[in-house]
């Protein structure tokens, strides 16, 4: 077996905001019949490569006895042709499986010919039909991957009357290892407090999941792995989510929240629209920064208080607030706290002055050619 990433990446679309998140490609080959595995991962992390392995080997149906990979980073930790020193994490997955563990050589690309050719395949097979199809999801991403992987291991070989497929299930799949009876999991244990919001935070990630509210200001248990998230009180499980990579924002259970923030849900209490009107009142400036803290806040709790907040300064300060606001947008951070600073220390009745001794304007000099002279 020959392990690999793909030099280019895929993409998919974050649903909320529209940005476009690019992911890397594992790649994963058995030498005598090509049959590959290929799958797009959250991050290059050892974590995410240690899932994809397991994936792999499940999707072969057996283990392979050896394991071979380029010198990258997350499976070699020392370079050596005679005694590579490997990452103690993939050693793990390797001892566990029954693997044994190979590098290429530095420089040496044809000791790993066949994963770089099942590379080459993956960018013909996989990224080429999916190039216009937009993805919300890596999970979405990875099921349109297996169904190209799927043709592309049933089609033939050039001037052959049989596939890759053919190949791997009647010569190679025979000589596999029996699986292991349950897959190795790598688990992080932590703690952490829960906080008057009803969340905690995974400092890996820097990402916020619930807990029921009822249990606000104690101190819980996280264990976690690649794809969930267990909070513990004591021994009983409070909470279980699937694991978010993406930073400072939320994920939220409805069963989470207190009733009063699920009335505001069901009766449509909280209406972005009513806010983003009696901002407008101020001026253009405060509207825009009313709905860039709406964007920037994915938790109900969290854009209703700061926009209650930011109609409170607005109030106390009508003639200001527009001049708060404009200084505000063009930073790079949009809350309640950035427009309270700026009127308290009286920031936007501050002028902007251009810097003195500066000028922009280039005079002129018997060395410096005009325009004419390209004529």
């Amino acid at each position: 077996m020959q392990v690999d990433f793909a030099g280019d990446k895929l993409h998919y679309f974050d649903p909320n905001t529209g940005v476009q998140i690019d992911v890397p490609v594992f790649v994963v080959v058995l030498p005598y019949s090509g049959y590959s595995y290929v799958e797009a991962l959250a991050n290059a992390s050892v974590p995410q490569v240690i899932r994809a392995l397991n994936n792999s080997i499940s999707y072969f149906g057996g283990c392979p006895e050896i394991a071979k990979s380029d010198n990258m980073k997350q499976w070699v930790v020392r370079s050596c042709r005679y005694e590579p020193k490997f990452n103690d994490l993939i050693e793990q997955w390797g001892n566990y499986n029954q693997i044994v563990l190979k590098v290429a050589r530095v420089r040496k690309p044809r000791d790993k010919a066949t994963v770089e050719g099942a590379v080459l395949n993956a960018y013909r097979r996989i990224y080429a039909p999916l190039r216009n199809e937009k993805f919300t999801s890596l999970e979405d991403l990875n099921k349109a991957i297996r169904l190209q992987l799927t043709k592309h291991h049933e089609q033939n070989f050039q001037g052959r009357t049989y596939s890759r497929k053919d190949r791997f299930e009647n010569e190679e799949k025979p000589l596999l290892q029996a699986l292991v009876q349950k897959s190795f999991v790598i688990k992080h244990y932590t703690k952490a407090k829960i906080q008057s919001n009803y969340h905690i935070m995974v400092g890996e990630d820097k990402h916020y999941y619930s807990v029921p509210f009822k249990y606000i200001g104690s101190s819980v248990n996280v264990v976690y792995c690649t794809d969930h998230i267990e909070i513990y009180l004591q021994n009983t499980r409070i909470a279980l989510h699937r694991r978010n990579y993406r930073p400072y924002t939320y994920t939220t259970l409805p069963d989470h929240q207190p009733p009063h923030h699920r009335r505001i849900v069901e009766q449509n209490l909280w209406d972005p629209d009513m806010y983003l009107h009696q901002a407008e009142q101020y001026g253009p400036c405060t509207r825009a920064l009313f709905k860039k803290v709406m964007e920037d806040k994915t938790i109900l709790d969290q854009s209703l208080q700061s926009c209650q907040g930011l109609l409170r300064i607005a109030r106390q300060y009508p003639e200001r607030i527009e001049g708060a606001c404009q200084r505000a947008l063009r930073g790079c951070r949009f809350n309640y706290t950035t427009i309270k600073n700026i009127i308290t220390n009286k920031m936007d009745l501050l002028e902007e002055k251009p810097s003195e001794g500066h000028s922009h304007k280039i005079g002129s000099h018997t060395n410096i050619r005009g325009s004419q002279e390209y004529n």
